[in-house]
């Protein structure tokens, strides 16, 4: 009974700071937050496969939650990014805007939902409570051109919310139920596979997967550092790990599947690891690297074995940690010289020999070098594409060294762009990036050496988490009280 407790705290605290006049305590619950959505997730980690039908009525009637270690270690990362980019809005000054402490906690509270809820009509619901006050933020931060960035991120997010409502409108068509645990193994009947496809489009759009990206690199740098770092743990992520769950639970990770999501895999490799190399700003190439992250670990679908999304969880979690490592340094840059063009910035290494070694470190983090969470990220993505020893193994891997050539050529280019040449004689001599601005990406950079050096554990976590995704009746019992998935799907159908 404690899981809907992780929506109703934010969702609480977020009411608390629309209406209390002081200040500081807008600014300790934006903090207190998402810190305490860490120890929670520890403890849901502990907790095995639970859920709890809100009201005790019968499964498949009440809104019902689930959490197993693969969604508690998801609630940690994004508490972890959130708690940082919260951070980093409070030391850069965002936080005096009136709203904005409220706003986040109620995208905070939409994300927990969305991890914690076992149907898709709630998840619709929660996704909503996401993109709402993301749209104020959007709006209220940024540069000028976020109103436009606003304007094509609402339309893409209510394009891709409709199409998950009319998703889960045919699921409910043509089986009765949009519970995950009722929906069990049951995507090998036709017209359930046609509806469940129009769910993933809608998911995919969320996830910024080619060739439904484009909204992402055009939106994400519009608005502030601090909301994109925000953005970048929370949005996409949420969708990876709802397309991982049903992947599974509904389409009983069927290889049927395995060649399409290949190709279109593959293909957004491709462009997200080259893509970046026409941007002019860090945070548009930084945005090309989201896009090229996702496909690295939805590729492993298609491999459909308890190793290979194992290797695709650890990936995710590396990415959520060092994109927002990134993004909060080149926030601290921008917040410093006032720009985050790359032709009106060079020698920061010289002049800022600290920001750049935190930027450089993420850098060799997403292409994938030691000592850097990425490494572990990237040799599993290829050893678990390796298992099969067929064709489809020789091209993931290919594909994956040239998209990670792609991505080191699109770092290099800001390195020597920025952070090469003498420094700018324009600025005073005293003027730099402040240890306050720089803490927050540092901090997180921090936590990937921790997960490159502490790989042993974490990755024993991570196996115990794929192999309760994988625990598909524990998982209905969780729901349901049974390990039979109830409602009209099934063989009858």
């Amino acid at each position: 009974m404690i899981l809907p407790l992780f929506v109703a705290v934010p969702l609480t605290a977020a009411a608390l700071a629309v209406i209390a006049p002081w200040r500081w305590l807008r600014s300790l619950l934006f903090v207190v937050v998402p810190f305490l959505g860490i120890p929670a997730g520890v403890w849901l980690f502990t907790q095995g496969t639970i859920g709890h039908n809100v009201g005790l009525y019968p499964g498949g009637v009440s809104i019902a939650f689930a959490a197993d270690q693969f969604t508690a270690l998801f609630v940690i990362t994004t508490s972890v990014v959130a708690l940082t980019a919260n951070w980093f809005a409070f030391v850069s000054g965002e936080i005096t805007a009136r709203f904005y402490p409220a706003l986040t906690l109620m995208l905070i509270a939409g994300v927990n939902g969305a991890l914690l809820t076992a149907d898709l009509f709630n998840l619709f619901v929660f996704i909503e409570v996401m993109l709402l006050p993301s749209y104020g933020l959007m709006a209220m931060t940024g540069t000028r051109s976020r109103l436009a960035a606003g304007r094509t991120f609402v339309l893409s997010n209510l394009f891709a919310s409709t199409l998950l409502l009319i998703g889960a409108g045919l699921v409910y068509a043509v089986s009765g139920t949009v519970n995950y645990a009722a929906l069990a193994g049951a995507a090998d009947h036709g017209p359930l596979v046609v509806a469940m496809g129009v769910v993933v489009i809608a998911l995919a759009v969320k996830a910024g997967v080619v060739p439904l990206h484009t909204w992402l690199p055009r939106t994400y740098p519009a608005t502030s550092s601090a909301v994109m770092g925000l953005f970048s743990g929370l949005h996409t992520k949420v969708a990876v790990f709802v397309l991982y769950r049903l992947y599974v639970v509904v389409f009983d990770a069927d290889e049927r599947w395995s060649w399409f999501i290949i190709a279109v895999m593959c293909v957004s490799m491709l462009i997200g690891g080259f893509a970046g190399l026409g941007e002019r700003t860090i945070r548009r190439v930084l945005a090309y690297q989201m896009v090229n992250g996702m496909p690295f670990i939805l590729v492993m679908l298609a491999f459909g074995t308890e190793a290979a999304l194992a290797a695709g969880i650890l990936y995710a979690l590396h990415h959520m940690i060092t994109v927002g490592s990134l993004v909060l340094t080149t926030g601290a840059i921008e917040e410093t010289y006032g720009t985050g063009t790359l032709s009106k910035l060079y020698g920061l290494a010289r002049r800022d020999p600290i920001a750049s070694t935190v930027w450089a470190a993420g850098a060799f983090s997403v292409v994938g070098f030691p000592p850097f969470s990425g490494m572990w990220g990237k040799v599993g993505i290829v050893f678990a594409a390796a298992e099969p020893g067929n064709m489809r193994s020789w091209l993931v891997i290919s594909v994956v060294i040239v998209a990670s050539i792609g991505a080191l050529l699109s770092m290099l280019r800001v390195w020597r762009k920025v952070f090469w040449g003498k420094p700018m004689g324009r600025y005073s001599a005293s003027l730099g990036v402040t240890w306050a601005k720089l803490l927050p990406g540092l901090s997180l950079m921090v936590v990937s050496v921790g997960m490159f050096f502490a790989a042993g554990p974490l990755i024993d976590a991570i196996s115990t988490a794929s192999h309760a995704l994988f625990d598909v009746p524990s998982y209905v019992s969780a729901v349901f009280g049974t390990t039979d998935p109830i409602g009209v799907v099934n063989a009858s159908v």
